[in-house]
């Protein structure tokens, strides 16, 4: 094999783990989206679609993931240091359980969807918003009531379910926060994120 060639699919190898690698400024909605260029239009379809605002998106993902598409639940452990399995089987942008992303995929008829594409995962969170929204009367610009149903299932939201857990609220008031920060900057920048110029400099 050439060096030429040997270079070439080097440099595609690193472009490629630079697309499917996490945002360098996660505190920035903006620089997300400059970042990532397509994930703007994801999120803004299952805006349209669902009603679910974009900053309630990201700040869910932020939480349960940091935006690294394939993590994983943490590992339990037997005796305190045998490794023992995963604690559940959330996987992805937004840690969704197994049983959670066949409803979706059942529901929406979404079959291929994937829990580590950013397009379907904004897609799930939008549906299941929406779901909140018509079972619960949560609304779906509420990122605090959002995110506990979200975390404990509509049937445990419903139940309240989170009063038992001081703090799951301090991790909700904190996506709360996180949203309406998202909020506030993405109004700076949407009127370019909607003409698609995403060509900024960092």
């Amino acid at each position: 094999m050439g060096a030429a060639r040997v270079t070439f699919l080097l440099l595609a190898l690193m472009v490629s783990a630079c697309a499917s690698g996490p945002p360098k400024h996660l505190n920035d909605g903006c620089a997300i989206f400059r970042e990532k260029d397509d994930w703007y239009e994801y999120a803004n379809d299952s805006f349209k679609r669902w009603g679910v605002p974009v900053h309630v998106q990201l700040a869910i993902i932020h939480q349960e993931s940091r935006f690294r598409r394939k993590a994983k639940a943490p590992e339990d452990t037997l005796l305190g240091f045998i490794p023992w399995g995963r604690v559940s089987s959330a996987y992805g942008y937004a840690q969704v359980l197994d049983s959670t992303w066949e409803t979706y995929k059942r529901a929406t008829g979404n079959s291929g969807a994937d829990r580590d594409d950013f397009e379907d995962i904004t897609d799930f969170i939008g549906w299941y918003g929406n779901t909140s929204y018509r079972r619960l009367g949560i609304s779906k610009w509420d990122a605090y009531n959002q995110y506990l149903a979200y975390h404990e299932g509509q049937g445990g939201w419903k139940r309240k379910t989170y009063k038992r857990k001081p703090w799951l609220i301090k991790v909700a008031r904190k996506v709360e926060r996180r949203a309406a920060m998202y909020r506030a900057q993405l109004a700076r920048c949407k009127d370019d994120l909607d003409s698609g110029w995403s060509l900024w400099p960092f």
